[in-house]
């Protein structure tokens, strides 16, 4: 029986609970054996300056996820070509994890844009897609809403950003419970986004 593996992709500049929240529900509430959070190195979407270096964004996931067996941090598209579009990791995986079945994990604000992304009729006919909750604008398109290969799940709404996060730090404010204690430590020992 082939292994089934969520991924939940993102910048996660930093990880916060937030992330950790959806992460362990979705894993927690659905047939996957486990999810890997895959730290993204240059999202099409987003502008390059703005993200701390990989491997620092990766050290902080590891640090966020260490007592969650279920949870896994992946540098897979640090090796990909950039900007990193998710038709072409997903490729990648299924070549080097030929028994594994993959599915995305999404939130509601990325299924409203779904349509701009590279190839996304090849990714909705070949991947199911779990879609947790977020309060954005827009409305999903139509052909989205009751689609097969999409499963919403009934996660807690979380509003927190990492662009919320770097923005108090920056100014010096004490967000300290906003993160996994290890990444606070690990962010403030090496004075990050200040």
């Amino acid at each position: 029986m082939k292994k089934q593996i969520g991924l939940f992709f993102g910048s996660f500049n930093p990880i916060h609970i937030g992330h950790l929240i959806i992460a362990n529900h979705l894993v927690e509430h659905s047939a996957m054996d486990e999810l890997w959070l895959v730290v993204t190195p240059q999202n099409p979407f987003k502008e390059k300056q703005l993200l701390l270096d990989n491997h620092l964004r990766l050290e902080m996931t590891n640090l966020a996820i260490d007592e969650y067996p279920k949870l896994r941090a992946s540098n897979i598209e640090f090796q990909l070509p950039q900007p990193n579009y998710t038709v072409n990791t997903l490729a990648y995986l299924e070549e080097k994890h030929p028994q594994t079945n993959f599915a995305l994990i999404m939130g509601e604000d990325n299924l409203k844009s779904f349509h701009k992304w590279k190839n996304y009729e090849y990714i909705l006919a070949n991947y199911p897609i779990y879609v947790y909750p977020r309060i954005s604008e827009g409305d999903i398109p139509e052909s989205l809403i009751n689609h097969p290969k999409i499963t919403r799940i009934n996660a807690p709404i979380i509003e927190l950003s990492a662009t919320f996060i770097r923005e108090e730090l920056k100014v010096g404010r004490n967000i300290r419970p906003l993160l996994p204690e290890k990444v606070w430590q690990y962010i403030d020992k090496l004075g990050l986004y200040r």
